[in-house]
């Protein structure tokens, strides 16, 4: 049997916020509004689903995301330019900085709601051979 992950409900403040905080940073776009969710379309088929909810009912998650070199470099260009807080790590002891992990690079930040966002070129472990 085959399973496929189809979407993921992404809790935030302000769904519009987050969403247009993501899409800018990997140049996508939404690809609907349906209800209370902004739906943004990743390249495997899986929406994210960004939900207006009460501040503090949202439990800060983790969000790593597998891009291509080009796409990394544009999405750290833009984190500069805005002056977003950045880190190697996921701990945030190293701001500033990415990490070369397995080949690739990789950088956490956190989005408007709170969430931990990661970008890596290389998932971990390195590619299957």
């Amino acid at each position: 049997m085959s399973v496929e992950l189809n979407h993921m409900i992404v809790h935030a403040r302000d769904n519009r916020e987050s969403a247009e905080f993501f899409v800018a940073l990997l140049q996508l776009g939404i690809a609907e509004e349906w209800g209370p969710f902004i739906a943004v379309a990743l390249g495997n088929g899986v929406t994210l689903d960004f939900a207006t909810i009460p501040a503090d009912s949202i439990t800060p998650q983790h969000y790593a995301f597998l891009i291509s070199e080009e796409e990394f470099d544009a999405a750290y260009a833009l984190i500069g330019r805005r002056g977003i807080e950045h880190y190697a790590d996921p701990h945030r002891k190293q701001p500033g900085a990415i990490n070369h992990n397995d080949g690739g690079r990789g950088v956490y930040f956190i989005d408007p709601a709170g969430h931990m966002m990661e970008f890596l070129t290389v998932p971990y472990g390195g590619w299957d051979s």
